[in-house]
């Protein structure tokens, strides 16, 4: 008897502590299902001129919870926007989630300023510094294709981040070309998209 006791608290300590884990992750049934659908394979990317499209790429996004980010659904998702940014028929610089229907706050940016420019994510990203120093740039994006214009950014940021490895907030200091593509990116994730930004005669 006492066994069994022992056997059901077992049970019901599991059960409680999986409950407790799934009730903590904040992806709703939709985001699961997007993400779910393009499974090891490249996303579909919304676009602006869709009239489906537009209301999420001008949607203000969500921060991810800590089971978020340590979830096999969020690791898919990264894995997924890396193939989509990467796809050689329309290969970009950097992507945000809502830019493939995931209204969250996270981008994958090309660090020109690294060694093998790597595509880095941060989740969670805002950019809390924008330096007075501008610069000018040609600027496109994978969710307005066939169109380019000028817009004027900082020439130095600094990104807040969450790291998903430790879940502790994180500040990176980022300057040049590499600056300009996580304001772009960052953009996205307040429903902001470059050609807000130019020049009336653009």
């Amino acid at each position: 008897m006492k066994k069994l006791k022992k056997l059901f608290c077992i049970c019901l300590t599991f059960v409680f502590a999986a409950s407790c884990t799934k009730s903590s992750l904040s992806f709703t049934d939709a985001e699961i299902e997007i993400i779910n659908r393009y499974p090891q394979q490249k996303m579909r990317l919304l676009i602006y001129d869709n009239k489906n499209d537009l209301p999420v790429l001008r949607q203000q996004t969500k921060e991810f919870s800590d089971a978020d980010l340590q979830s096999d659904i969020f690791q898919n998702l990264k894995n997924q926007m890396l193939l989509t940014v990467l796809d050689t028929a329309n290969t970009g610089v950097g992507i945000a989630a809502p830019q493939v229907g995931i209204s969250r706050r996270l981008i994958a940016v090309q660090r020109f300023d690294k060694p093998d420019e790597p595509f880095e994510f941060y989740a969670n990203a805002y950019i809390v510094y924008f330096s007075d120093d501008k610069r000018t740039g040609i600027e496109g994006c994978l969710s307005i294709p066939g169109r380019r214009g000028n817009v004027e950014r900082s020439e130095t940021v600094a990104v807040k981040y969450i790291d998903t490895e430790t879940l502790k907030p994180h500040t990176d200091t980022v300057s040049g070309f590499t600056a300009v593509i996580f304001q772009h990116e960052v953009d996205h994730l307040d429903g902001i998209l470059y050609i807000d930004k130019l020049r009336p005669d653009e």
